[in-house]
């Protein structure tokens, strides 16, 4: 018996009749079916009838309780569908398309307990989500999670873009291998990104996650069984009914283009929860955080400390003279003479060298915004008890941007992506939403889309950023064209580009492993909210590739991927939301590539400037990074134009409409 869920039926299995029950995404081109096999909940997909996800487990082990897996029969089924458009305040596309068809299956044990467990499935065109909901019950209250036993058992041998999960100190912060899924060994991180013969692209992550683990995927073959952060303790999660899991995702696509392009995330997030969005503002910032890591700079006190009142202002001059919205101030506040670990900071307690109230006013005179700062490292308790007064203390002065860190990654001892860091985290935006602060997370929980709901969580790290390249072997030139198909399809990332003096020669042995023109393609190709400049201000002063810097935006109307090669290249055009202007930035690995993008993109009929900044002909990342060439022509949407990148290269562009 075969029941179809086509969004115009409602339909009750009662009496515990086996049968397959088949949701069908709008298009109908993708298939949800579950059915209760010997008791137990099991799913698969497949797209255009080709199976993607073979029949894999639903369910959970729980702390001296009988598990959630077996002897159940289906009592209820509620169908659902939705089709309407929701804008962003602020994102990498203005309007959003919602459209799915649905079905919550409701689970109720045959015998002893008589426990329910529903399972919400969402099913778009692009992929699907679905979550566990534990309804509130007289035998199943307060509960402890041992086990999630979802799993994720793909139909092919699928190559991975992964990185290891349980770094000791690093956390998320892994150069990216690429490996068949059978030959996983250890669990890894999501989003986890798959392709199969470069015409099938899969991607498993979770969307919505508050109160309650991260999840990462353990491989045994071509299994990815749902492998919940632990607690200290060894628990995974603490549960009170009612209560709804995060919703298990599955991203599916022909390109790997499509997998940027998907808003599945977002829309499996609840709506926006805050009434005052004035405070919220996208824009680029500089700051003395890159002469930190150069070491011109220290957080600590001494006579070379960053955050001297003066300094900053030379900071807050030259985001005034080139149109950058904001000033990130770090080693403010006493606390940076110790071993950051110890987390001894001080959140409302300036050094004496830095006059909160005259660098405030200082930059509203001068249209700028100071970004403060909060590193905890990583010591929650000392963070905790000081949190109402640290942001009562920024929202006084008018500082209504923060950037937070957790340098030490065992929090408490607790896992830094368990249930523990994930409810700090949350009282974190909370609180800084209910003083207008709008965050930049660093060393974050994953993100799973809740800027949607929280629109004042603006951007984080969550992956190895620039300042690997100032003291590390740094990043291969592969790594910024992984990044967009990996890490960033969780949402906004906080890289840090704009890099001019490629070679730092005040840090010999150390380099950034790109060419000019590339560091400017990084704004188009790697998306936040918040985007830095992130060199000293000497580096970019006379320097006519600044001009690009100033000019690109961070808020988008419109978002097109053109080339999409996992690890190889990339280019995305991005419409400016409050003009008609376009951008391009595309960006190679090591090898030079040369590439045709069609411009139907532009307004037809209508005229632009292009401004070019390309590699130069000589440029290479090696041997001659800071070679670019900078041009103007005239074009319209009926042409085409050849990007032709160097090795570790790339190229930026601004068309700019005429009158």
């Amino acid at each position: 018996m075969k029941v179809i869920i086509t969004g115009l039926v409602l339909l009750f299995l009662l009496g515990g009749c086996s049968s397959d029950i088949i949701i069908s995404s709008p298009n109908g081109r993708l298939q949800v079916i579950f059915r209760v096999n010997n008791d137990s909940p099991f799913y698969e997909v497949k797209r255009d009838g080709e199976t993607v996800v073979l029949e894999s487990p639903l369910g959970f082990e729980l702390q001296d309780e009988p598990s959630l897996s077996g002897n159940f029969e289906v009592v209820n089924l509620k169908e659902f569908t939705l089709d309407e458009t929701w804008s962003q305040p602020w994102g990498e596309v203005k309007n959003i398309r919602n459209h799915y068809n649905g079905m919550t299956i409701t689970l109720q044990e045959k015998t002893a307990l008589k426990r329910l467990l529903r399972i919400t499935f969402k099913i778009y065109d692009d992929g699907l989500g679905f979550r566990y909901e534990f309804p509130e019950q007289s035998n199943l209250k307060d509960f402890v999670i041992t086990d999630e036993l979802t799993g994720f058992i793909m139909a092919k041998d699928m190559n991975a873009w992964w990185i290891p999960a349980y770094g000791d100190e690093i956390d998320s912060e892994f150069l990216f291998s690429n490996n068949p899924i059978s030959q996983l060994t250890e669990k890894v991180h999501t989003p986890l990104t798959m392709e199969y013969q470069d015409n099938l692209f899969v991607s498993i992550h979770e969307a919505a996650l508050v109160d309650y683990p991260a999840m990462t995927l353990d491989p045994s073959g071509q299994l990815l069984s749902c492998d919940l952060v632990p607690w200290a303790s060894g628990i995974r999660a603490e549960v009170r009914a009612p209560f709804k899991t995060p919703w298990r995702t599955i991203q599916i696509a022909e390109n790997a283009g499509d997998l940027i392009t998907s808003y599945l995330i977002l829309n499996l997030n609840e709506p926006n929860r805050l009434k005052d969005l004035s405070y919220i503002t996208p824009g680029k910032y500089n700051g003395i955080w890159w002469a930190m890591h150069l070491n011109k700079y220290t957080w600590s006190q001494g006579p070379n400390h960053g955050a001297a009142t003066a300094n900053v202002k030379k900071y807050i001059d030259f985001a005034a003279e080139n149109n950058l919205t904001g000033v990130l101030v770090e080693g403010w506040n006493e606390g940076w003479d110790y071993d950051w670990s110890e987390g001894r900071f001080e959140f409302t307690r300036p050094y004496p060298d830095f006059d909160i109230e005259e660098l405030t006013a200082y930059a509203r005179r001068r249209g700028v915004g100071l970004i403060g700062h909060h590193e905890t490292g990583g010591n929650i308790d000392n963070y905790e008890r000081q949190l109402p007064e640290a942001f009562a203390y920024y929202q006084k002065h008018g500082v209504h941007s923060l950037k937070t860190g957790y340098v030490t990654r065992r929090p408490n001892g607790e896992h830094h992506q368990g249930q523990f860091m994930v409810r700090h985290y949350q009282r974190v935006l909370e609180m800084a939403a209910a003083h207008q602060i709008a965050l930049d997370i660093h060393e974050p929980v994953k993100a799973t889309g809740l800027r949607r709901t929280y629109p004042n969580l603006m951007t984080r790290e969550g992956a190895r950023g620039t300042e690997y390249e100032a003291w590390s072997a740094g990043n291969p030139p592969e790594h910024t064209v992984i990044l967009p198909f990996t890490r960033c399809l969780a949402g906004p990332m906080d890289y840090t580009p704009g890099i001019f003096d490629i070679l730092i020669p005040s840090n010999p042995g150390y380099r950034v492993h790109t060419t000019l023109a590339k560091q400017l393609a990084l704004y188009l190709t790697i998306y936040s909210p918040w985007q830095m400049a992130a060199d000293l201000p000497e580096n970019y002063t006379g320097h006519p590739a600044l001009q690009f810097i100033r000019d690109v935006p961070t808020d988008w109307e419109k978002t097109r991927v053109l080339h999409a090669k996992i690890g190889d290249f990339i280019t995305v055009a991005r419409k400016d939301r409050h003009s008609d202007d376009w951008y391009l930035g595309s960006a190679t690995d090591e090898n030079p590539r040369s590439l045709t993008v069609k411009l139907d993109f532009l307004i037809p009929g209508r005229r632009y400037i292009a401004e070019l900044y390309t590699d130069g002909p000589s440029a290479s990342m090696e041997d001659n990074p800071l070679d670019i060439s900078i041009d103007r022509k005239e074009v319209t949407s009926a042409e085409s134009m050849d990007l032709d990148l160097a090795p570790g290269g790339g190229q930026a562009i601004r068309f700019h409409l005429l009158e």
